[in-house]
């Protein structure tokens, strides 16, 4: 990897939390409830799995009981949400991570314990969906692994949500990620750890690796004395 810790450190730091962008608000308890209920009433599995792909291989925090190796098939990891807290702020928003349609996407397939769904879907809830409307969904998707087809839960893109960037050139999302930090820290940061965890699990992500290499060399050329090079 070009990026590191010690050039991530160049550009980590730690802004004011703006709190929620106009014209959204945070979601209450009943409301993530009903979240939850939806799911449910779509699906209600008798093993709980959750497809990551982002910050939740390297941050899931919930237990699990056992991980395999997936892909979802008809989607594609994507920095496609602009986000104006958390890892950036309304002057300088950041890019995060959601699965967007096409492609495909190898992540890690998380079985959850068998008690307490509800309870468990709502802790998801609650750390994956900021805005409300949010445009970081939940989904039931299929997934395949080496043991066989699961059906898992993920965070999809809404295409139509507020906070929807679409497709970027490479290039403009790396400009974004050298340079954006929130309340929880750079979003140099967030890519670091995402693209060294997904290395660490052997999955090979051409755009993301492509996306380090291009932050590395900016934080590079835009430290004194720096050069691209």
């Amino acid at each position: 990897m070009a990026l590191t810790a010690e050039l991530v450190s160049r550009v980590e730091r730690v802004e004011p939390d703006p709190g929620p962008e106009p014209g959204t608000s945070e979601h209450t308890d009943a409301q993530f409830d009903e979240l939850v209920d939806q799911l449910l009433s779509e699906y209600r599995p008798e093993t709980l799995w959750v497809f990551a792909y982002g910050s939740l291989i390297w941050n899931p925090e919930f237990a699990h009981v056992e991980q395999r190796l997936a892909t979802a098939p008809g989607w594609h990891r994507s920095f496609c949400l602009k986000l104006t807290r958390w890892r950036g702020t309304p002057d300088l928003p950041a890019l995060m991570l959601a699965l967007d349609r096409g492609g495909s996407c190898n992540g890690i397939a998380y079985r959850l314990p068998d008690e307490d769904h509800f309870g468990q879907l709502g802790q998801l809830m609650r750390r994956e969906i900021d805005a409300n409307p949010p445009t970081n969904v939940p989904c039931w998707i299929n997934i395949r692994t080496r043991e066989g087809p699961l059906r898992a839960l993920a965070f999809v893109a809404a295409p139509g949500g507020r906070a929807y960037a679409g497709r970027l050139p490479l290039e403009q999302v790396a400009d974004t990620l050298a340079r954006a930090a929130g309340h929880w820290g750079s979003s140099a940061q967030y890519l670091f750890r995402t693209v060294s965890m997904l290395e660490e699990s052997s999955i090979r992500d051409r755009n993301l690796w492509r996306i380090q290499d291009l932050v590395a060399r900016q934080i590079i050329a835009s430290s004194p004395g720096g050069d691209p090079a």
